[in-house]
């Protein structure tokens, strides 16, 4: 088996004449943690997407865990689309947490994460609600299961949207921004859980712009610009001076937050 867990070879994706992702190719190693930055509108977002087959790719692969994802090659090299049960079955690997938090805001936290394991694994409610405690105590929030989403801080609602994702137990977990709808006080615990499951050993994808998570945090930093992937490379290899140009002009941006101290 390949020591990847995603592999996205020659990507492209056009939303009617404009090409956002151009041609990307790119390799995630299993058990680690590959960020994804780039200035707004670079293709960051439209790529994890992709990999969560949350957009249809107009051209090009991925395959997740050697399986691929939304689409197949006959012996043609004519693109069909995978099976309906296929796809489901190479999905059910991935756990997605996005930028807002999609709490159903008439259940508590632990009524969030127990009604995915309830209704996709058709788990009892007591079963389903100890594994969701389980999921709580993972991110510091077993104290709040009873906790409506009103109830909470951004930071914590984040926090029950990554136990539920976790709670189906997939082998990667893609994360989409999820500090940008925080306040900076609350980012730091969103983090934490997320710095806590890369000593785990999870795969991750992250788009971000916490530069600084991403160098100390980050096994792989890859940049992309304007739908194009210009290098990945480890953040030691990445954030050395002298920097890719447009890296320098694009960490230029977070001088005013302290980040570039970091790398």
């Amino acid at each position: 088996m390949s020591d990847n867990a995603i592999s996205v070879q020659h990507l492209v994706k056009r939303f009617g004449e404009t090409t956002v992702l151009d041609d990307i190719s790119l390799e995630i190693p299993r058990g680690q943690v590959s960020c994804l930055i780039g200035p707004s509108g670079s293709g960051k977002s439209t790529l994890l997407r992709c990999m969560a087959f949350l957009e249809e790719a107009t051209d090009g692969s991925i395959f997740i865990e050697g399986a691929p994802l939304g689409f197949v090659y006959d012996g043609a090299g004519k693109r069909q689309r995978q099976s309906a049960t296929d796809l489901r079955k190479v999905r059910s690997q991935i756990g997605m947490v996005f930028q807002q938090f999609n709490l159903w805001p008439h259940m508590t936290a632990l009524g969030n994460v127990s009604a995915a394991l309830r209704r996709v694994r058709r788990m009892s409610k007591a079963e389903a609600e100890e594994k969701a405690m389980v999921q709580l105590r993972k991110v510091g929030l077993e104290n709040r299961a009873g906790h409506y989403p009103s109830q909470l801080s951004g930071g914590q609602q984040q926090r029950v949207a990554i136990a539920r994702s976790l709670a189906l137990e997939p082998k990667i977990m893609l994360f989409d921004e999820p500090t940008s709808a925080l306040d900076p006080e609350l980012t730091g615990e969103v983090l934490n859980v997320m710095r806590g499951l890369a000593s785990e050993g999870m795969t991750m994808v992250v788009v971000t712009h916490e530069i600084g998570f991403a160098a100390t945090v980050g096994n792989q930093i890859s940049f992309l610009d304007q739908g194009k992937l210009l290098f990945t490379d480890a953040p030691s290899k990445v954030f050395a001076k002298p920097r890719h140009p447009r890296l320098e002009q694009f960490l230029d941006t977070y001088l005013d937050r302290g980040a570039s101290t970091l790398v």
